[in-house]
């Protein structure tokens, strides 16, 4: 199912953070969200997983979503196994099922050399798989990742950036940030937000200098 965006107005007092905002994201498509802090990325995600309501507009997303916040808020004091066997359990997975499942994300995401570590053990980086684990509980038809390698090191930010891409082989992908790196790496798509309006909305195949368009529509932000 495709993720359709129409006229997605929001704001906060006076401040309107999102803009007539409207967007059609076809099934199996990695799109990134690209823009300054404040461009409004992370409210857009927000509406779309039904954390906050919009104003005005609607939006159609599928029936199961994983979403992974920009914080990755974890249960330091479980181990790994068992924080994933208790969020599968929390979402109606139960018994062998429950097992499976959960053996096989945490082969997917390369955590099985951390299985039985305290989540609080574990690197910058093999907690963000932990969050991506947890966010495929359910095989979820949209995946929507809130600023994924935000504190990584190198080394972590090339695993990362390869589990995401694989990722979106069988699903759709939303991710956001705002570096042009992480958009040419993982993205097929790229979606400009400034101030909460659409700025730019190309495939990355037909952008010969992301850096330039970025510029230009962010009016030299950087």
């Amino acid at each position: 199912m495709a993720v359709q965006i129409a006229h997605i107005n929001k704001s906060f007092g006076k401040q309107q953070v999102l803009k007539d905002v409207t967007l059609e994201i076809p099934e199996g498509q990695v799109l990134g969200l690209l823009g300054p802090n404040g461009a409004g990325k992370s409210t857009l995600m927000k509406i779309l997983i039904g954390l906050w309501q919009a104003d005005s507009g609607t939006v159609g997303v599928p029936e199961r979503i994983g979403y992974l916040p920009e914080n990755n808020p974890l249960y330091d004091q479980m181990y790994v196994v068992e924080y994933l066997q208790f969020m599968a359990g929390l979402t109606g997975i139960s018994g062998s099922r429950n097992t499976e499942m959960v053996n096989d994300l945490i082969d997917r995401v390369g955590l099985t050399p951390e299985r039985h570590k305290h989540i609080r053990e574990l690197s910058k980086g093999y907690r963000q798989r932990v969050g991506l684990a947890q966010a495929l509980l359910g095989d979820p038809q949209l995946l929507i990742l809130d600023e994924p390698t935000t504190g990584l090191d190198p080394n972590q930010l090339v695993e990362i950036r390869a589990l995401i891409r694989e990722l979106g082989k069988d699903r759709t992908v939303i991710l956001s940030t705002h570096i042009m790196q992480e958009v040419r790496e993982m993205c097929d798509r790229v979606v400009i937000l400034d101030h909460g309006e659409i700025k730019a909305d190309e495939l990355i195949e037909n952008i010969p200098d992301l850096e330039q368009l970025f510029h230009e529509k962010t009016y030299g932000r950087i």
